[in-house]
């Protein structure tokens, strides 16, 4: 096992995770408005979508994607729709919002979301992410060979996955303390533009790449 090359993609990794994107405001919109539960849940399916792009990625079947024209073109159709889709509703519910009492803007956040949805947003946002998609062909491209050991691509995928885990379960938990939470509460509206902001960013540059 190539223990320097884990610990490269470790540190690639978590630098990625670090960085703001759809994923993190996402697990932020749900954890400021919705039960821990369902936060966490979405954590844990942003996590089971990066495996699912470690394995794609050490399997080949990313750069397949990726080489075919038509099969890259649909999935960053599809992904920038779906993200396009979830920032314009994130924007929408913050327009609502705007100008209600807090009665009103309690009971508005107040329709919550099951723990099975928050994992399908989790699993969906991230899995549908094209930008994800190439962020890990070119890191296992890069790094992994065809000689590398299987024992080796097998721990690569499952440290990325426990990193994932870790970090998004963390803020999920973090973010919705009643106290923090409380707080968040008074800018929810807020939250849910600079999501939805974030979201429909992340799908306008995608399909400027398409165009």
């Amino acid at each position: 096992m190539d223990t320097q090359l884990l610990i490269s993609l470790a540190i690639i990794h978590s630098v990625a995770l670090l960085s703001p994107g759809p994923d993190f405001a996402l697990v932020m919109k749900l954890a400021s408005g919705q039960t821990r539960t369902t936060a966490v849940a979405a954590a844990a399916g942003i996590s089971i979508a990066i495996l699912g792009h470690c394995l794609m990625g050490l399997t080949g079947i990313s750069l397949l994607i990726q080489n075919s024209s038509t099969a890259f073109l649909i999935t960053q159709l599809v992904g920038s729709s779906y993200l396009g889709w979830i920032g314009c509703s994130a924007i929408k519910s913050a327009i609502a919002s705007r100008g209600q009492t807090a009665t009103v803007a309690d009971s508005y956040s107040a329709v919550k979301h099951s723990a099975s949805k928050g994992f399908m947003m989790g699993l969906s946002t991230n899995l549908l992410n094209p930008k994800a998609l190439v962020f890990f062909i070119t890191l296992f491209s890069t790094l992994l060979t065809p000689d590398t050991a299987l024992v080796t691509k097998v721990s690569a995928a499952v440290i990325l996955f426990s990193l994932s885990l870790i970090w998004f379960v963390f803020i999920a938990v973090v973010l919705s303390k009643p106290a923090i939470k409380q707080r968040f509460g008074k800018i929810n509206g807020l939250i849910d533009l600079i999501s939805g902001l974030v979201f429909v960013g992340v799908a306008l540059v995608i399909i400027a790449g398409v165009f």
